[in-house]
């Protein structure tokens, strides 16, 4: 039986016969990247790092998981491809949660530029160019970057300047939210042009929100100032009445 020139028999010579997993890096086939642990590591030798960071030196393999186990620790490879490997006592379990917990950190810090896209005509309608002008701004004030795509087609694919000027007129519109990172070019029946924000504006947009008026510092109301009451003036002193004046007796 023949196919496409070549023998049943010859093709199953070339084929390798059946092998395990761990031959498959000397075929050039598939290579586990995951990290080797104790009895997984096969170099009769490796460089040994304490748990402490001390270098201990170069040690049998055996050597090596006597002494992690004599730690009640994990040796883990490090470094698999210097020569030998490095080697290194651990806590395995301990070692993956931080990983994961600085890898979660990491993105967590990381901003992520999202590219929008808005496609136009070189003879749109001044309604549809109002519409897509919108989501432009709108796309500028969350911070994300704008690609703006001008669809030629049939003949229109000669005049490119109308593109050019489209694309001119939609970066001054928006000017004040940002600028144009990208110059417009023709990429085969299609122009682009790639717009950024400004940081100003980003930044703005993403500051902290206000406290809620409910939430904001009771302002100290002025207090009443009491009138002082009016002070009675004093009454005038009555002098005493005149005694009755009394008529001599007759002796």
């Amino acid at each position: 039986m023949r196919w496409r020139g070549f023998s049943v028999s010859a093709v199953a010579a070339t084929t390798p016969p059946d092998r395990p997993a761990a031959a498959d890096e000397a075929y050039g086939g598939h290579i586990s990247v995951e990290t080797r642990v104790n009895e997984r590591i096969r170099t009769p030798e490796v460089r040994l790092v304490g748990a402490k960071g001390e270098q201990i030196g170069i040690v049998s393999i055996t050597e090596a998981l006597r002494l992690a186990q004599e730690a009640d620790l994990d040796l883990v490879e490090v470094a698999p491809t210097a020569r030998p490997p490095v080697c290194k006592l651990m806590d395995y379990g301990k070692f993956k949660y931080e990983s994961a917990v600085k890898a979660r950190e990491s993105r967590k810090n990381q901003t992520q530029t999202i590219v929008k896209e808005i496609k136009l005509r070189p003879k749109i309608d001044p309604h549809d160019y109002g519409t897509k002008k919108g989501h432009v701004e709108r796309f500028l004030k969350a911070g994300d970057k704008v690609k703006v795509t001008i669809m030629f087609r049939g003949r229109e694919q000669s005049r490119p300047e109308l593109g050019f000027r489209l694309l001119q007129k939609l970066a001054d519109d928006v000017q004040e939210l940002g600028f144009v990172e990208s110059q417009a070019k023709q990429d085969g029946r299609n122009m682009i042009m790639v717009l950024g924000p400004h940081r100003k504006k980003v930044e703005g947009t993403r500051a902290a929100p206000q406290q809620a008026p409910h939430e904001q510092e009771p302002q100290e109301q002025a207090q009443p100032v009491p009138t002082p009451r009016p002070v009675p003036s004093p009454r005038p002193a009555t002098a005493p009445a005149p005694a009755p004046a009394t008529e001599p007796s007759d002796a």
